[in-house]
């Protein structure tokens, strides 16, 4: 029996730019760390990389003129409404200050006690020791102050409130309400962007049922070019802070570039490698709560191999039920058995209670960005290998 399960490496490449040759540096990368490493690529091996590089090879980035323009033609300016931003310096500030210079004047309402993606405004604790109810409670700016005071993010140290009105008042007049129910906002204005992420579908849907005039969500703006600008079918969903002046978007057409990746490798080894884009990760943060999730997908496209989700059993449950009189060999043997004759469905089957029902492109895009991190590792393309073996193989 082979003793080496999943490996995750992180491979550095060369800092890449606006018309580089991804694919060539992609499988480059993989190649050069193989030789290095002395290890050979094998069938089913997964190679992943960064959303970042993508879009920067394809120079995929908008100015914020560029975003004002989109936007100011989409709502016809004067007063808009801007809903349920995250709170974010590197997700939302570029894309705040391109928004407020397409209007006249806007209104922010901001979602408590945090964002969608855990983002703490107000502790649970005061918002407790308040009395208050999130679900029905509006505050207006002056009143969020007069009720909780100054408050800053634990990890940041930066009041969002302030600062996001200090970004938006830049271009135009702000005024910044804190409220959950979508339809606060019309009481302000009929014309609305929502920006939630993953409810941005429902939030659009019932603005609308409530009147309002005119309703985008984030992927509404610059999913087409704008002066030459990049754009994405996800519009501003997945951008991140570029210059003082731009954002790099989301990659775009991404699936022609994983297969042209995947008949690469094939042409020089051979083996069948399955080839995925991945932004976030998708996990969620014990401490801080915050979850990993601020890209609208976390494979924007990947290879056909990756489709699906995991079938497998539970071994801990199969050790202690179905071969929990046997030890050693036997037991070794056993549960090989089981596992060679498993069936090909086993969703409410017993015995894979408490596997991970995630998709398989979700699953390792967690693994892949906790191994390229976010900081200087300098390790955007990562291998994945042995991640489709199992205790039954040799």
């Amino acid at each position: 029996m082979k003793t080496i399960g999943t490996i995750s490496r992180g491979i550095k490449a060369p800092i890449i730019k606006k018309g580089d040759d991804i694919a060539t540096i992609v499988v480059d990368s993989i190649m050069a760390a193989s030789a290095e490493g002395n290890f050979e690529l094998q069938d089913n091996d997964v190679v992943t990389m960064t959303e970042a590089i993508v879009a920067r090879a394809q120079g995929n980035y908008a100015t914020l003129d560029q975003i004002a323009k989109d936007v100011r033609a989409k709502t016809g300016g004067g007063t808009v409404g801007l809903i349920f931003p995250i709170m974010s310096r590197n997700r939302f500030s570029m894309i705040l200050k391109g928004i407020a210079r397409g209007v006249d004047k806007i209104i922010i309402q901001m979602s408590y006690p945090g964002d969608e993606v855990g983002n703490p405004l107000i502790p649970m604790d005061l918002i407790d020791a308040k009395g208050v109810n999130p679900y029905t409670d509006v505050f207006t700016e002056k009143e969020y102050y007069d009720t909780f005071g100054k408050i800053v993010h634990p990890f940041t140290g930066i009041d969002y409130v302030g600062l996001y009105k200090e970004y938006a008042s830049e271009s135009c007049p702000c005024e910044i309400i804190l409220a959950n129910s979508p339809k606060e906002i019309l009481k302000y204005t009929d014309k609305v962007i929502n920006a939630d992420i993953h409810t941005r579908e429902r939030t659009k849907r019932i603005l609308k049922e409530a009147g309002a005039s005119v309703v985008l969500n984030l992927a509404d703006i610059l999913n087409e070019s704008v002066d030459g600008s990049g754009f994405n079918e996800y519009g501003l969903y997945g951008s991140n802070l570029a210059t003082d002046d731009s954002i790099k978007l989301f990659p775009r057409d991404g699936q022609p570039l994983v297969e042209k990746i995947a008949a690469k490798f094939n042409e020089l080894t051979g083996k069948n490698i399955e080839v995925m884009i991945y932004g976030d990760g998708a996990f969620k943060d014990p401490i801080g709560g915050i979850w990993e999730l601020a890209d609208p997908v976390v494979s924007p496209a990947y290879t056909a191999g990756l489709e699906g989700t995991p079938n497998e059993l539970k071994l801990k449950y199969l050790a202690d039920n179905a071969i929990g009189d046997l030890s050693g060999d036997d037991a070794k043997q056993a549960m090989i058995k089981l596992i060679k004759e498993k069936k090909d469905n086993l969703v409410a089957d017993m015995a894979s209670q408490g596997t991970t029902p995630r998709r398989l492109t979700d699953l390792l895009g967690s693994l892949s960005d906790l191994t390229s991190g976010s900081g200087d590792k300098g390790t955007p393309i990562i291998l994945i290998q042995n991640y489709f073996t199992n205790y039954s193989d040799n």
